[in-house]
C-alpha cells in the first residue's frame, strides 16, 4: 500500500477506529511534568506542542511554539508496564470447605493498540519477546498482552541529548515490526502526517481512515527529516569488541570509579524498557486469601542476589558491574542480542548522570594504552 497523508483529524479518525474496532488505545499524554504513556481517546491526549530537554540526570518539558504532536522525546515509562506489569497476581490461595484452593487470576482479554511507539521502543519489545514468549517458558501475563497487539509507530524527527539509538541499529527509523508508522511533517505551520502500514492489518486501517496519496515531496521530506534526526545525534555507543571488554575485565577499576557515584537507586533498571528482574512475594489478605505476587526488582538491591541471607553482590561497583555486563554481553549469550537499545532512558533518569557509553569509552581507551 502506497504511504498516505492525512491531517490531525486524520489521525483522530485512527484512534476513534481503534477504540471502536475494541482496542484499549494507550499513548503519550503530559502528567506530572513528563511525558508518560496512559489511556488516550484523541490526538488532544497527546502532548501538543511540547518538547524536552534532557541531559545526564536532567528532564524538562519545554514549549515547542508549535502544534506538533510527536515533538517530544522518550519520558520515564516505557511500554512494557502494559505487557511486564511493575505487580502481577500470580495465584490466589483460599480455603473452601477445608480445602485449599489455587486459582489463577484472569488474563487480559482486551487487546491493546500502543499508539505512538518509537523505534528504539519497538525493538525492546522485540528483545522482551525473547525473554517471556521465546526462551522455553510462556509468560501468560506477557503472552495475553501481547496477542492481538497492534502498534502505531512514529519515526523520530527529533532527539534527546541522551539518545544513541542510531549505534544500536534502533532507530531513529521504525524499520519494521510494526502495523502502521507516522512520520510527521511540520512545514511553514502546517502540519501533515505521512501514513504507511506494514502489515495487512494496518493496510485496512489506513484504508478505513482514509488518506490522500503521499506526495514525492513529501516523502523526501520524512526521509530528511529521519536523516537530520540521526546526524543530530551526540552520543553513540561503540558496540565493537565490548563483549570482550566486559568478559575480560572484572577487575577493571573503572569499576570502582563509577561505584562512587553509583547510588544503587535502581532508577536505569525501572526506566530501561528491557530489564526484566522480578521478585516474588506473598501477601495474605483479611479474609484469609494468601496472593503470590510478582514485582519489578533490580539487580543493584542489595537483596536481590542474596543466598542464605547473605548478599552475593556486595558492593556497590559488583553490582554496577553485574547489570552493565548483562545488558551488553552476557545478554547476547542469553537471547542472542543486546538488551540495549540506545533509548537514553538510564542517561537521563540517573540522579547522578551516570553514562553508560562514556563507561564503555572510558574503559576501552584503559584497556587499550
Amino acid at each position: 500500500m502506497d504511504p498516505q497523508t492525512v491531517d490531525r483529524h486524520g489521525l483522530d479518525r485512527l484512534i476513534t477506529h481503534l477504540a471502536e474496532s475494541g482496542f484499549e488505545v494507550i499513548g503519550p499524554t503530559v502528567r506530572d511534568g513528563a511525558v508518560i504513556y496512559d489511556h488516550i481517546s484523541s490526538t488532544s491526549d497527546l502532548p501538543v506542542g511540547q518538547g524536552d530537554a534532557q541531559e545526564g540526570g536532567q528532564y524538562r518539558l519545554v514549549n515547542r511554539g508549535d502544534s506538533a504532536l510527536f515533538g517530544y522525546n522518550l519520558g520515564p515509562t516505557s511500554w512494557k508496564q502494559y505487557l511486564f506489569p511493575p505487580k502481577t497476581e500470580l495465584l490466589h490461595i483460599r480455603r473452601s470447605n477445608g480445602d485449599l484452593v489455587i486459582e489463577e487470576p484472569p488474563t487480559r482479554t482486551r487487546p491493546m493498540a500502543f499508539f505512538g511507539i518509537r523505534g528504539c521502543e519497538l525493538a525492546a519489545i522485540s528483545i522482551q519477546d525473547k525473554v517471556f514468549l521465546d526462551s522455553g517458558y510462556v509468560d501468560r501475563t506477557y503472552a495475553s498482552g501481547r496477542k492481538d497487539l497492534l502498534l502505531v509507530a512514529v519515526n523520530c524527527t527529533t532527539s534527546a541529548a541522551t539518545c544513541f539509538c542510531t549505534s544500536m541499529g534502533t532507530g531513529p527509523k521504525c524499520e519494521s515490526g510494526y502495523d502502521i508508522v507516522i512520520t510527521e511533517l511540520v512545514d511553514d505551520g502546517e502540519t501533515r502526517y505521512l501514513v504507511a502500514a506494514d502489515t495487512e492489518r494496518g493496510e485496512s486501517i489506513i484504508t478505513a481512515v482514509g488518506g490522500s496519496p503521499a506526495k514525492d515531496e513529501q516523502l523526501a521530506n520524512a526521509e530528511s527529516a529521519v536523516q537530520s534526526t540521526a546526524a543530530d545525534m551526540i552520543r553513540s555507543m561503540d558496540t565493537d569488541g565490548i563483549y570482550d571488554l566486559l568478559i575480560e575485565n572484572p577487575d577493571h577499576p573503572r569499576w570502582e570509579q563509577v561505584a562512587e557515584r553509583c547510588l544503587t537507586c535502581g532508577n536505569c533498571t525501572q526506566a530501561c524498557p528491557t530489564c526484566f528482574c522480578s521478585d516474588v512475594a506473598d501477601r495474605v489478605t483479611l479474609d484469609g486469601t494468601a496472593i503470590r505476587e510478582r514485582r519489578w526488582d533490580s539487580c543493584f538491591g542489595l537483596d536481590f542476589s542474596a543466598l542464605n541471607r547473605e548478599p552475593v553482590r556486595e558492593s556497590t561497583s559488583s553490582r554496577y558491574r553485574q547489570w552493565m555486563t548483562h545488558k551488553l554481553a552476557t545478554w547476547h549469550d542469553q537471547f542472542g542480542s543486546s538488551g540495549c537499545v540506545g533509548c537514553g532512558r538510564c542517561i537521563t533518569w540517573c540522579p547522578v548522570g551516570i553514562d553508560i557509553t562514556e563507561e564503555i569509552v572510558a574503559m576501552k581507551e584503559t584497556v587499550s594504552t
